[in-house]
């Protein structure tokens, strides 16, 4: 009796216990399915669902985020207890198509230039059906800038928002970069504002060819105008949807934008007189004759500015140097910005110090810079003009006006960004007739009412409105930058009128 009760609770506990590891099972299996369904009906949502409101995110709707992009169903968990539980997200299902081969491109320029680079290779990479590896951008040219793509833009959220359109990836494959780094690389620069027919005739050919292509130049290698519709969204999706900063550019470029929020409106000042431009440009008015010859000796230092003799005085005349601060702040009055705003210089260090500053400082006293609103918080970013220039732009875009004293870039991307986030206002300063203002009231010839007046009636279709492109055939040098006017992604209704 005694063995046989001893089997029977034996037996009890067994099927207890295979009773419980059912039960689990049966937990697990649901978990696992309810997710699968999730899943697969957010990815027919993508299919089903009209493409004209799905396909280009930020054209026509808002973008497809993604939180964390590193896995298909990302759930953040608490670490430490200061991280928030995150809501499951769904990534865009991959684009499935025929891999032609991989485009390695190197970026060269300013944050900016490789910014507009990088949405034009990413365009080109996808019509082209080849996979991208992810840029690498300049560190040779003057700023001698060592950061990587992924220390100013989130990598992760790049190639994961892109998936459904362009395979990308952080490196070549072991073989091929096997291959690269014996020296086995086709590499040249593409020709400058082609069309996508050219690198699907060019390109294309030797990408199937050699597996892989290096384009080593990045800079306006596509086309303004004469693309098709969905080549322009596309490029825009890419700059305003998946070319995001890095969480520490982000957090501290909010930052940045609370602290000069607390202390009222403010105008971002992109006042392009660093050294570099100046050498660069030619242009020398307000300097001194010693400051004349520095700059003329760094021009000819380095070999790929091309022009070097330049006569100033007849450049600054056609419009074609960057305003000194003396004149923009003579512009600032003319255009009746208050005094009391904050005026942001989201620039580099302004060539002659504060004695060229000190006219625009005697105008307006809260002239600041972010290395004076957050000194403390900017040491990790010192010495990384990239990394500094992202924060620049973010402050850019949320300003109340925005105000560029030369059309680098910088001002063109920001100008079509502001754009495209509702028309903020721009003023886009038409140097030529500023000039010729500022010497007639200098010299006694014009009155500050006259001058005033004149500044504000030439610029009073310059904030930024809705306006279509100028196309110029055959000179795209001449004729509007696609990325300041991006006008095909910009809201149907603002152009009935044009």
């Amino acid at each position: 009796m005694g063995g046989g009760g001893g089997g029977g609770g034996k037996s009890e506990k067994a099927r207890r216990s295979s009773s419980a590891r059912v039960k689990l099972w049966v937990a697990r299996a649901s978990t696992v399915l309810l997710w699968t369904c999730v899943v697969h009906l957010a990815a027919y949502r993508e299919l089903w669902a009209p493409s004209v409101l799905t396909r280009w995110p930020g054209c026509l709707n808002h973008p497809h985020v993604v939180q964390n992009p590193s896995e298909e169903v990302a759930v953040a968990v608490a670490d430490a207890g200061q991280r928030q539980a995150a809501r499951a997200v769904v990534l865009p299902p991959k684009r499935i198509y025929k891999n032609n081969g991989y485009l390695m491109v190197s970026c060269n320029g300013g944050l900016n230039q490789m910014r507009a680079a990088i949405c034009d290779m990413v365009t080109i990479a996808r019509y082209l059906n080849v996979t991208l590896i992810v840029p690498e951008l300049d560190k040779a040219s003057f700023w001698a800038d060592p950061s990587d793509f992924q220390d100013i833009f989130d990598v992760d959220y790049f190639i994961a928002s892109l998936r459904d359109e362009v395979r990308i990836l952080r490196q070549l494959p072991p073989r091929l970069k096997r291959r690269v780094e014996m020296g086995f690389l086709r590499s040249l620069p593409p020709v400058s504002w082609s069309d996508i027919t050219y690198y699907r005739r060019q390109i294309l050919p030797l990408i199937k060819k050699y597996k892989v292509i290096h384009l080593n130049r990045t800079d306006a290698r596509l086309a303004n105008n004469g693309l098709p519709m969905e080549i322009q969204k596309l490029r825009c999706r890419v700059n305003y949807n998946a070319l995001r900063f890095t969480p520490e550019i982000e957090n501290l470029g909010r930052r940045l934008v609370q602290v000069l929020r607390r202390n009222g409106p403010f105008v971002v000042l992109h006042l392009r007189y660093e050294m570099d431009m100046l050498a660069f440009s030619g242009c020398t008015h307000g300097c001194s004759n010693m400051e004349a010859e520095e700059l003329t000796k760094m021009r000819y230092a380095y070999p790929w500015w091309k022009e070097k003799v330049i006569d100033s005085d007849a450049k600054r005349k056609d419009g074609l140097c960057p305003l000194t601060p003396e004149e923009t702040a003579l512009v600032l009055q003319a255009l009746g910005i208050d005094r009391s705003y904050q005026i942001y210089i989201a620039a580099g260090e302004i060539y002659g110090g504060q004695r060229r500053m000190a006219a625009l400082t005697s105008a307006y006293p809260s002239v600041v810079r972010k290395e004076t609103l957050l000194p403390s918080e900017l040491s990790l970013f010192q010495n990384h003009s990239s990394q500094m220039a992202a924060l620049d732009y973010m402050v850019s875009l949320e300003s109340d006006i925005f105000i560029p004293t030369y059309d680098g870039n910088m001002a063109k991307v920001v100008e079509g960004h502001r754009r495209y986030l509702g028309f903020k206002k721009t003023v886009l300063l038409d140097r030529r007739h500023i000039v010729e203002l500022v010497d007639e009231y200098r010299n006694g010839t014009l009155s500050w009412t006259d001058f005033s007046s004149a500044v504000m009636a030439s610029h009073i279709s310059r904030m930024g409105e809705p306006s279509r492109r100028q196309m110029i055939p055959d000179k795209p040098k001449e004729e509007d930058y696609f990325y300041a006017n991006p006008h095909e992604c910009l809201p149907v209704e603002d152009f009935s009128a044009l």
